[in-house]
């Protein structure tokens, strides 16, 4: 064998290049990109860059869902589903447990998806909670800033019957809370004998205490978001069966009315097999809507400009109070990418 130190300096920059390229090529081999951004319609180009980095800022939970940013502590809080849980994200210092329990405070232990869903900030800036496993729409008492597992139900019952699982919510600009409850939570699934009622609705909770059905047409309702002027209301549908998003305009009462298809997923689904989940919608009525084969990105029309491809299962997502930073809770791990 030759020595290094005798091969000539042109034939040792070649191997060298060689050695590097090796190495190049096996450490994308390892770490392939988590996600990439695909480009479908023109008007893409305006939202986000087809070349947007994807990192992960947080891995090494369970289910992760829910996110919301805290503008004031410029922080990002998400549910651990699985572990009942909420995390807390900063720049400065990563991840770090936040609040727990988060959505089953009972003394009987119980499994699969007992902890807190959706999560949002209401107008006096307090956390409000989806909680799988106590079944309610609950508020933590507590300051943002200072977070202990002390909460007060603001709805937990229809008509005298326990809600199945209240998954997500969307809170609008006069106090109603809007939100899903599918069966996810339930411990046993649509079969559980804890079950109490038949469909899965949506619903609002007014500032008063009141409580109103306004659908229960959709066989998995699942993320919900206002588009900006708070006329227009999406839903997801996470059923296999039926795995479309649907709008619906608002009466004077805040009702739902002239419910429809903003967006048919099923040949998506059938290519991905997964179902549409989380919504966010900024305030230029771009809807980011997390689904088959990652985050969808749709016009107000339902017109599809693009996706945020990738193979982790995407559950949710939150922006920045800017709209310039997209959040994704993805399997387990958190996303985050640069929007325009």
């Amino acid at each position: 064998m030759i020595p290094l130190s005798q091969i000539p300096l042109s034939m040792t920059t070649f191997f060298s290049l060689i050695i590097l390229a090796s190495v190049s090529i096996s450490l994308a081999q390892e770490h392939p990109p988590v996600a990439v951004v695909e480009k479908m319609h023109p008007d893409l180009d305006a939202v986000i860059d087809v070349h947007a980095q994807v990192t992960v800022i947080a891995d090494g939970f369970g289910w992760v869902e829910g996110p919301v940013w805290v503008e004031k502590q410029k922080m990002l809080l998400f549910s651990d589903v699985m572990q009942n849980r909420i995390y807390q994200w900063t720049a400065e210092k990563g991840a770090s447990a936040y609040l727990e329990p988060s959505g089953y405070t009972q003394s009987v232990k119980r499994g699969e998806e007992l902890g807190s869903n959706g999560l949002a900030l209401n107008a006096r800036g307090q956390l409000v909670l989806c909680q799988h496993g106590d079944r309610r729409v609950a508020v933590m008492t507590p300051p943002v800033a200072n977070p202990k597992p002390l909460y007060t139900t603001l709805v937990d019952k229809y008509n005298g019957k326990k809600f199945n699982s209240p998954n997500d919510l969307a809170i609008r600009s006069n106090g109603d809370i809007y939100f899903t409850d599918p069966p996810y939570g339930l411990e046993k699934g649509p079969q559980d004998p804890a079950r109490e009622l038949s469909y899965h609705g949506v619903y609002r909770v007014s500032a008063n205490g009141a409580v109103t059905l306004l659908t229960d047409t959709l066989t998995r309702p699942n993320g919900i978001a206002f588009f900006p002027g708070e006329q227009k209301l999406l839903v997801a549908n996470s059923d296999p069966e039926k795995p479309h998003w649907y709008i619906y305009d608002l009466d004077a009462k805040g009702d739902l009315t002239n419910g429809r298809i903003f967006f048919d997923g099923m040949a998506i689904f059938q290519k991905e097999n997964r179902s549409p989940d989380g919504i966010k919608i900024n305030h230029k009525g771009i809807v980011f809507a997390p689904g088959p084969g990652g985050v969808w990105i749709f016009n107000k029309e339902g017109t599809a400009l693009g996706r945020i491809k990738t193979s982790l299962i995407t559950s949710n997502c939150a922006f920045t109070g800017d709209y310039r930073t997209l959040f994704i809770t993805a399997d387990d791990r958190v996303l985050k990418v640069s929007l325009k």
